[in-house]
């Protein structure tokens, strides 16, 4: 008879205890951007050569056009929130789940709205200038 799970994975729980450990420490440091910066930076340095590429450029140009933003870590994973301290984008590394690829998630708070259906995430394998390109498309339109 196979076993059935009815609770999270390690991984699962692994993530769930990573993010109640991050809103303690957001919740002490308040809408710092400095202890943001420092902990999506802390973040992107534990990451592998394409998710950390990634998150680099993520990082880069969430500066150059949504500079408004605040980075904070979400999950564990790089993200960005607006003023009330919601998360309106982030990258969720292949390496935390063993995934295929990378995505770049945008949150209900972003203005990626479309018609009637829109797409929120989007996958990539590493940084190159056409995902650049569409990065920045993407969080400018996100954020207008």
């Amino acid at each position: 008879m196979a076993e059935t799970s009815t609770g999270l994975s390690a991984t699962e729980r692994a993530a769930v205890k990573q993010r109640a450990k991050e809103l303690r420490d957001q919740e002490k440091a308040g809408k710092s951007r400095e202890a943001g910066t420092a902990a999506v930076l802390e973040a992107i340095a534990k990451l592998g050569d394409d998710d950390r590429s990634l998150a680099e450029g993520l990082h880069r140009v969430v500066g150059e056009v949504a500079p408004q933003l605040v980075p904070k870590t979400y999950y564990g994973f790089p993200g960005y929130a607006n003023d009330e301290g919601k998360v309106v984008l982030f990258l969720k590394p292949s390496s935390k789940f063993k995934e295929r690829y990378a995505t770049f998630t945008f949150e209900d708070r972003s203005t990626l709205d479309d018609g009637d259906i829109w797409a929120v995430a989007f996958a990539a394998h590493r940084w190159s200038p056409a995902v650049e390109k569409k990065v920045r498309e993407l969080v400018k339109a996100a954020t207008a």
